[in-house]
């Protein structure tokens, strides 16, 4: 089973995908864990990626997709995989569908974690005064301003994606603002349905 989580920054989708992989067995793929560990392997294309990343550049769709490429090919991801973070484009849609179909996969099933915007800024700025009352360190980019920007991004490059795989029949949309458990259980409903389809 290939599943993605779809959502706005904030919304859970590292924490959920983190539970299915623990509850399925299927890996987690996070773009930027798979590109760190094709630069550390030294792969041609992590390669790639470590001289646009060490020129301060964004690594293109064309290297990440070669990094998918090379981790999907690997033993445990031959039952399935989440995708976390990927695609963040329509492009990177298209490609991603080019490069399954060629090894004769799909994607099985998408979940939108729906979010409402005002709620999902002030739950940042919650975690922050929690983090920084623990003692704990607040990400830089763990702050309502810098969520804001990263909110913007997300509208203009990645909702796109929720229209075009709602086309595609692959869509299934969960309430990502009742508590972790709750979106846990919502998310095994739909794969229940979808495993007895």
């Amino acid at each position: 089973m290939i599943l993605m989580l779809l959502g706005p920054p904030g919304a859970g989708k590292g924490t959920q995908s983190q539970l299915i992989s623990e509850r399925l067995g299927l890996p987690q793929l996070s773009t930027g864990d798979m590109l760190r560990a094709a630069v550390k392997a030294g792969s041609p294309v992590g390669l790639k990626a470590k001289k646009v990343m060490a020129d301060g550049g964004l690594v293109s769709d064309e290297i990440v997709i070669g990094i998918i490429a090379d981790r999907i090919s690997e033993p445990d991801c031959a039952k399935g995989f989440i995708l976390d973070g990927f695609p963040r484009t329509l492009a990177q849609a298209d490609a991603l569908d080019d490069l399954l179909k060629s090894k004769g996969r799909h994607i099985d099933c998408v979940i939108e974690l729906k979010v409402d915007d005002t709620k999902l800024v002030e739950r940042i700025e919650c975690r922050a005064r929690e983090t920084i009352a623990a003692g704990g360190t607040v990400r830089a980019d763990d702050n309502p301003e810098a969520l804001k920007t990263r909110l913007i991004a997300y509208y203009r490059e990645t909702a796109p994606l929720i229209g075009f795989y709602y086309a595609h029949r692959l869509l299934k949309t969960v309430n990502g603002m009742t508590p972790i458990s709750d979106v846990s259980r919502q998310i095994d409903d739909v794969l229940n349905q979808f495993q007895h389809a």
